[in-house]
């Protein structure tokens, strides 16, 4: 694996002169294989963990099971391509065992993502059926703790 990639995997946030030292390479060298590697479309973007609790954004967020037909010829693509294009969704990924698809999804409550799943998901000419599962609370997002030791509430005192 690229070196480089593998440190802005862990901290997109260093400068390039940075992840120069870090690599053993100019800063120059590092924004041009940076430029190379995002219009290669290893590197797909750039985002922040975000603790939401912390930050005050009201959403609910839902894992969704789905098994669905695959179209002849295209496998699971279709309707997977079909279905990442929602905005409700965050993340959409072929599965193997008792589903075939997994997403992520958001919306402003528990209504708005069981109607999204209802009116929108659901109804989809491929899915056969869907399992939803409400985020109660997140504790680690994308290998970064997001919650501190508090002490569960339903472990008493």
């Amino acid at each position: 694996m690229d070196q480089l990639v593998q440190i802005l995997a862990d901290n997109a946030r260093l400068t390039s002169q940075q992840l120069a030292a870090m690599t053993g390479s100019t800063p120059q060298e590092v924004e041009k294989r940076l430029a190379a590697l995002q219009s290669e479309g290893v590197i797909r973007g750039y985002k922040a963990v975000v603790d939401w609790d912390k930050a005050g954004r009201d959403f609910c967020t839902a894992r969704i099971e789905l098994k669905v037909t695959p179209k002849s010829g295209m496998g699971f693509d279709e309707i997977a391509s079909t279905i990442a294009q929602f905005d409700e969704v965050e993340s959409v990924e072929l599965m193997s065992g008792g589903y075939d698809l997994g997403l992520t999804v958001t919306g402003k409550s528990l209504q708005d993502v069981a109607m999204f799943v209802a009116q929108r998901l659901a109804p989809l000419d491929s899915v056969v059926s869907t399992a939803t599962h409400f985020v109660l609370r997140s504790y680690k997002q994308g290998g970064i703790m997001t919650c501190g030791q508090e002490q569960d509430e339903r472990e008493g005192a």
